[in-house]
């Protein structure tokens, strides 16, 4: 049984103090959950004053990225070893970085390694745009994604790899993908995830649904059998929503 795991990413967004005022909040709401992992990803400068308010709770401090490289001058890059000492997590390849920061699936595959040999888990994203999926290429374009993101990881780091996916035209416009296409998708993952390590390790592998989740849709996605959490953005800014969230993935699947 796949423990739910809901994951709010901050994107850009919260001052330092705003950001403690929120962790302070999810703490005493969520902060002793029961039958649900939580993490916020943050800023990397709120990363030590969040991991510092949330000193004893459950829940986790996670990075929106990071370079592959341990030191050098890579002006403006933040390396796994820096963070290790403050985050547990990092989000890797979101859409984002990829459609304005130029990642590939090769970088994003660097950077999975790195985080791994660094003690980081990766939240590893993968999703489609609309165009594609309007022309029938998802399937074929999220599993490209999955095997390129994979490519050189062993079945046994891949159970501790957190895969999130996000279909492109649903980040941040309101618009979420039915709850059975999103179980069919991530579906897709596992079983891609299957192909390259066999269904024992596919079925280890915690696989999240990002792309406006909110109260409003929590419970008809996360009934869905497939999706083992959220990757969450507009939602994961305030302390109700989010609360929600992860009481509602508690309920259902906790």
């Amino acid at each position: 049984m796949r423990t739910p795991f809901m994951a709010g990413n901050w994107k850009m967004n919260k001052t330092i103090a705003e950001a403690v005022e929120l962790v302070t909040a999810l703490n005493k709401n969520v902060g002793s959950v029961e039958g649900c992992r939580v993490a916020v990803c943050v800023p990397f400068v709120d990363l030590v004053p969040v991991a510092e308010a949330l000193k004893g709770s459950k829940i986790e401090v996670g990075a929106q990225n990071m370079y592959w490289e341990e030191k050098g001058a890579f002006t403006g890059e933040i390396s796994p070893v820096m963070l290790k000492d403050v985050a547990a997590l990092v989000i890797i390849g979101h859409s984002e970085r990829r459609q304005f920061f130029g990642e590939t699936d090769e970088t994003v595959n660097k950077k999975v390694k790195a985080a791994l040999a660094h003690g980081l888990t990766p939240i590893v994203c993968v999703g489609e745009s609309l165009e594609q999926n309007q022309a029938g290429e998802t399937e074929s374009f999220v599993s490209s994604q999955v095997k390129g993101a994979f490519e050189g990881i062993s079945g046994e780091q891949m159970k501790g790899i957190v895969v999130a996916y996000e279909p492109i035209w649903a980040i941040g416009t309101g618009l979420a993908a039915t709850p059975e296409d999103a179980n069919r998708i991530v579906g897709l993952v596992r079983s891609t995830l299957a192909g390259m390590y066999g269904d024992a390790v596919a079925q280890e592998v915690i696989i999240q649904y990002g792309g406006s989740m909110k109260p409003e849709n929590v419970e008809s996605l996360m009934s869905q059998p497939e999706i083992d959490g959220g990757l969450i953005g507009g939602a994961a800014l305030n302390a109700p929503d989010f609360t929600t969230l992860v009481k509602e993935a508690a309920r259902l699947k906790g």
